[in-house]
């Protein structure tokens, strides 16, 4: 994830106004540990996601209705599946259905053949992850920048909650803070 100073996740609507070269290359480098890469459907409208590089990779999308052009390469690469409610529509690829009405994110994810599951966002999902306590680590770029507006904060949605971090590892890169939070023991 990244942020701005005042908590902004997006600038314009998107991430990008808001990373950097070093950013990208340390998104990319986290990715390429992962198994499943999971990501919200706003984000991948947004952000134009395409197939994952990595061999044998999946980008896991997470959607409560399924909603999709499902002739875009990122589902056309057979590397894609849909995480859904079980009472969404059908669709055709790949999907993990878990709760009723909504999605039940620690179910989806118990669901998953996958050692390692690089969530990238958007907001929203990251307030579903906390919500189900289900984050492990956190890596979060901090840019140098202020960008008001109401944009999302990292954890969107979530509830009201408390759970510790440890900081792990903090770089710096042309004023860019480049975080990593483990959970606290």
């Amino acid at each position: 994830m990244v942020a701005g100073l005042d908590g902004s996740t997006v600038v314009d609507r998107t991430s990008r106004g808001l990373s950097n070269a070093t950013d990208q290359e340390l998104l990319l480098t986290l990715r390429s540990f992962a198994d499943v890469i999971l990501v919200g459907a706003g984000t991948v409208r947004k952000e134009g996601y395409g197939p994952p590089r990595g061999e044998g990779q999946r980008i896991a999308v997470v959607s409560r209705s399924g909603q999709f052009d499902f002739t875009l390469p990122l589902f056309t690469s057979g590397r894609a599946l849909l995480v859904l409610p079980e009472d969404a529509p059908s669709v055709p690829v790949p999907s993990v259905r878990a709760g009723i009405g909504g999605i039940d994110i620690a179910a989806a994810l118990a669901q998953l053949d996958a050692r390692v599951v690089q969530a990238e966002g958007g907001a929203s999902l990251n307030g579903l992850l906390a919500a189900a306590d289900v984050i492990d680590e956190l890596n979060l770029s901090i840019s140098p920048q202020i960008n008001g507006g109401d944009g999302p904060r990292v954890t969107k949605g979530a509830p009201s909650l408390s759970h510790r971090m440890q900081l792990a590892h903090v770089l710096e890169d042309d004023g860019f803070l480049f975080t990593r939070y483990v959970r606290a023991r």
